[in-house]
C-alpha cells in the first residue's frame, strides 16, 4: 500500500462526518435540503423523495461508517445545489439528474439502511405522498 493511500485511509478514519455536514454550509445544510424537499418533492415523485429522505436519515444514523456517510453527504449535496446538470424547474425532466444521482447513492450505501432508517422516511413520506400509499413496491426495489 503506498503512502498516500495510508494517509488516506488514516483521514478518512479520523473524518468527523457530522461536521463535515454542518461546515459545508455553501454546499450542504440540513435548513436546504428540507428546503428543497418542500419545493420539488411531489414533482420528484415517491421514489425519488422517498430515496432521498433515506439518504438523509442514514447520514444522521451513528452506526453509519464515515465513508458511506460521505457519499450521502455528496448526493444530497448535488441535489441541494443551485446549479444542476438539468435545471429544476424545467418540467418532466428538471429532476432526472438529481434522482439519478440519489439512486446511485442509495446503491451505494443500501446496506446500511435499515427497518429504523426506513420508517422514520416512510413517516416524512406521508406528509407528502399520504398514508393510504403502500411503500413496499419502493422497498422491494431496494434489495
Amino acid at each position: 500500500m503506498t503512502k498516500e493511500r495510508k494517509d488516506y485511509e488514516k483521514e478518512l478514519i479520523n473524518l468527523d462526518s457530522e461536521s463535515s455536514m454542518q461546515g459545508t454550509e455553501n454546499h450542504y445544510s440540513d435548513r436546504k435540503f428540507w428546503d428543497k424537499v418542500k419545493k420539488y418533492g411531489k414533482q420528484a415523485g415517491k421514489q425519488t423523495l422517498y430515496y432521498s429522505l433515506l439518504l438523509y436519515y442514514t447520514a444522521k444514523s451513528p452506526t453509519v461508517p464515515k465513508s458511506s456517510k460521505m457519499i450521502v453527504i455528496g448526493a444530497l449535496s448535488y441535489l441541494i445545489f443551485p446549479a444542476d446538470l438539468i435545471p429544476d424547474f424545467i418540467p418532466a425532466v428538471g429532476l432526472v439528474d438529481d434522482a439519478s444521482v440519489v439512486a446511485a447513492a442509495v446503491v451505494k450505501i443500501v446496506q446500511h439502511i435499515d427497518e429504523d432508517i426506513k420508517q422514520k422516511a416512510k413517516k416524512k413520506l406521508h406528509k407528502y405522498f399520504g398514508r393510504d400509499e403502500n411503500y413496499e413496491e419502493i422497498d422491494k426495489q431496494l434489495l
